[in-house]
């Protein structure tokens, strides 16, 4: 399989107008079309509960076996962001997964005893207990990636020789890690990639690793939650990204479909060192898109319906007619 270098495409005049670079513009009170079934699921991550909606088309057979598609966002988002792109997917044939991740919009949190167990011999017992929410630690985010293609693996109607995954922003990098970890992966839609490189945050590291000293020593716990970081909601664990690196995960493969949609003007990080370097590392099957005139959040403004189309053209190369029309 040959890879595909487009440099830019025209970003598309419909959709919502972008809000600016300080809040995403949304779909606001999307609601699903009659034709899409759409049901909350329990979705099981580490042991803790995360809430997950399946869409379907309501056409589709009971017994059919789909393609399917995960998604989940980024840094501070939540899977009813996600509705449209999801209820238009599943009306293009395919069985989708939308999910939140530990501690975020509908899904449990992970818990720490507030105070040491009396007895640790036990497994069941009563004790209180204090929430983790709304942090952004990019192994566990990516262990809940994992979790969720366990999950679809045993769905009815799933086809599990074709599921794609969806990913925007940090989202973007957590779909690339588990694209590389998990050989059930086929393809990936990477929009607005960041994060992948680790080690570029290192200016977070002298404070970050003071931090996980302190916590190792109980002496600091987590960040409440609606923490603000750079206009983005979520306190990062920062001591965690010094082990994640999904730039240098992704040349451990060369069998998975990954596209990468930039925009042109992303404001985050620097898309050279990110979503260019993979997608130059990566010897598979890839495509590279930037979308000009376009900022971080126009994706999910004046340039989603876009996007979207880029996404479903790739997903239907890759999962539904196996890179045939490459």
């Amino acid at each position: 399989m040959c890879a595909v270098l487009v440099q830019s495409v025209m970003s598309d005049a419909q959709g919502a107008q972008s809000s600016g670079d300080s809040q995403p513009a949304r779909p606001a009170g999307f609601v699903v079309p009659d034709d899409i079934s759409s049901r909350r699921v329990d979705i099981y991550s580490e042991g803790n509960r995360m809430t997950g909606y399946v869409f379907v088309a309501k056409k589709a057979a009971p017994d059919a076996k789909l393609p399917t598609i995960i998604m989940a966002h980024g840094w501070g988002g939540v899977q009813s962001q996600l509705r449209q792109d999801a209820s238009e997917f599943a009306r293009e044939g395919y069985l989708v997964l939308t999910f939140d991740y530990r501690g975020w919009g509908e899904s449990d949190s992970r818990v720490v005893l507030k105070s040491p167990a009396s007895d640790v011999t036990k497994t069941d017992f009563t004790a209180e207990v204090h929430a983790i929410r709304e942090v952004v630690d990019p192994l566990d985010m990516a262990a809940d990636w994992q979790n969720a293609i366990h999950w679809v693996h045993g769905e009815p109607q799933v086809d599990v020789n074709r599921i794609g995954l969806w990913g925007s922003s940090m989202g973007g990098s957590y779909v690339v890690y588990a694209g590389a970890h998990d050989a059930r992966v086929k393809a990936v839609h990477s929009q607005v990639t960041g994060g992948l490189k680790g080690s570029l945050w290192t200016q977070w590291m002298p404070q970050g690793f003071e931090e996980a000293t302190k916590r190792a020593r109980g002496e600091l716990g987590y960040p409440p939650p609606a923490q603000v970081n750079g206009g983005l909601r979520g306190a990062p664990i920062t001591s965690r990204f010094a082990n994640y690196n999904p730039l240098d995960d992704i040349t451990d493969v060369n069998t998975v479909a990954f596209q990468f949609v930039l925009s042109e003007h992303e404001q985050y990080l620097n898309n050279e060192e990110h979503a260019i370097a993979a997608y130059n590392r990566y010897q598979g099957p890839k495509k590279l898109i930037t979308i000009p005139e376009t900022s971080h959040y126009d994706i999910y403004g004046k340039a989603r319906v876009r996007s979207h189309e880029l996404a479903r053209e790739w997903f239907d190369l890759y999962l539904k007619n196996d890179g045939a029309k490459k």
